[in-house]
């Protein structure tokens, strides 16, 4: 089994990071393909920056297609998720989605813990229908880049913030970010609740998911498209709009 890990963004170690966590978590026989957009923010903090990164994610999935079993969003706003479900020949989980949707199997409401601001992170719960069972955000006032120069800080703070959300009533707190991937099994032992890395999480159901050959819809929102002309964008992704 082939898994891509596609990171959002153009930072390079954090494609790394979260290439880590995937083969930590993957079974045996899995091979995880990390994979970094050609062009796009260094790290998606607007949204503005998320519409461009999403186009760059796209391209970037249809150079694979056809010649992977499965594709894990290596980005926490789960950037252009349902138009690369749609697209693509293989199942598609999102980083968040796929700890969140584990969250529920752990608990009864989870938390989640971030870089910055949380809004856009509540829009993104509300869009995957789990409003109800989230208990608590919580932003940390540091950067995705610390993570990489100064893990031990963020550490301290991702403790802090994990506590919190507990005694808010999280069952299981979602570590959001990608550069925060492999910080789970670290973390876990002075924590009081379960800590889910969307990585880990994504790549698990991913292996479920290609194990159970569901087939891809024909018709609906998710089916693929069909005979559509888009112009200017990269060849590989004009096929996936044509259907060819």
């Amino acid at each position: 089994m082939r898994i891509l890990v596609a990171n959002a963004n153009t930072t390079e170690a954090i494609t790394a990071l979260c290439a880590a966590a995937a083969r930590a978590a993957a079974g045996p026989g899995t091979e995880i393909l990390p994979a970094t957009p050609r062009f796009g923010p260094v790290v998606i903090s607007s949204r503005a920056e998320n519409i461009v990164a999403g186009h760059a994610l796209l391209e970037l999935l249809a150079i694979h297609a056809g010649k992977v079993d499965g594709v894990l969003l290596a980005v926490s706003h789960d950037t252009a998720l349902e138009a690369a479900r749609q697209l693509m020949p293989c199942p598609v989980v999102g980083m968040t989605e796929a700890a969140c949707l584990t969250a529920c199997l752990a608990g009864g409401r989870f938390g989640l813990v971030t870089f910055g601001g949380t809004e856009t992170y509540r829009e993104r719960i509300a869009q995957h229908g789990l409003s109800g069972r989230l208990a608590g955000l919580a932003g940390l006032e540091a950067t995705p880049q610390d993570a990489v120069r100064d893990p031990e800080r963020v550490a301290r703070l991702l403790h802090g913030a994990i506590g919190r959300l507990a005694a808010e009533g999280s069952d299981s707190v979602v570590l959001g970010g990608a550069a925060l991937a492999g910080m789970a099994p670290r973390l876990q032992p002075d924590a009081p609740v379960p800590l889910l890395d969307g990585i880990a999480c994504g790549v698990r159901l991913l292996e479920m998911l290609v194990a159970l050959g569901l087939p891809k819809p024909a018709l609906g929102s998710f089916a693929a498209p069909q005979g559509r002309e888009v112009g200017g964008i990269d060849p590989a992704l004009a096929a996936l709009f044509r259907g060819s």
